[in-house]
């Protein structure tokens, strides 16, 4: 994906600076800030395709910037955590972020995490034919979510989750293949990647629409 523009906001200069050669290296186009203002206007400025967002931020930290994001935007967000803390972590997933990433980490992983989240966010614009369940439809071309006849706005994770759901309706799906299935992961991931989003779609379709398989994982309701 090269020329694909990046916004990095991280207050750790040396990090920054690594980070941002790094990803340069890998031919992406990268914008910079050091702090949480800084980097809403550099995204209001640039509409950066991705961004890459600290927890820890001086002034307005990562969560309450990427809440601001998601009540305009529904662009794909990677978060880094200093500690992998797990309140970071959750606190970052249910503002809204797609992926994360615990501090120290490899360029190369965060690479594939940010191709993986272009991806996804690629995939939610495209496909074919529909998808109905009960209240739930989606139009696979046009990528939109009804329920009860009314749009539901869906990052691109949440909505590569629903339709992995809904294509499998009725059959439970553990969180080990929704992670490769979503996340494009190849091993096991943070389980509460998918905890998480599951958490926060069924606040926009509905609770009764994705029920828990103690043990086992999760299940779209077959109407």
């Amino acid at each position: 994906m090269p020329g694909t523009r990046v916004l990095l906001v991280e207050d750790d200069a040396v990090i920054r600076r690594a980070t941002e050669l790094a990803l340069r290296r890998e031919r992406f186009a990268v914008s910079v800030a050091c702090d949480g203002l800084e980097g809403l206007a550099a995204f209001e400025s640039g509409r950066p395709e991705v961004v890459v967002l600290d927890v820890m931020l001086p002034g307005l930290d990562g969560v309450s910037v990427c809440r601001l994001l998601r009540a305009e935007s529904e662009v794909p967000v990677v978060m880094l955590s200093a500690r992998g803390d797990p309140v970071d972590v959750v606190r970052g997933l249910e503002a809204g972020a797609d992926d994360y990433l615990s501090k120290p980490f490899e360029v190369a992983v965060l690479v594939a995490r940010l191709r993986a989240v272009l991806r996804r966010a690629s995939s939610a614009r495209s496909g074919s034919s529909t998808l109905q369940s009960g209240h739930l439809s989606v139009d696979l071309d046009g990528a939109e979510v009804r329920a009860d006849g009314e749009v539901v706005a869906l990052t691109p994770t949440e909505y590569r989750l629903l339709v992995d759901l809904l294509e499998h309706a009725g059959r439970v799906r553990s969180r080990e293949a929704l992670l490769q299935s979503v996340w494009g992961y190849d091993w096991t991931g943070d389980p509460r990647l998918v905890d998480v989003h599951v958490q926060r779609l069924r606040a926009k379709i509905g609770r009764e629409s994705i029920e828990t398989v103690r043990g086992m994982g999760y299940k779209a309701v077959r109407a």
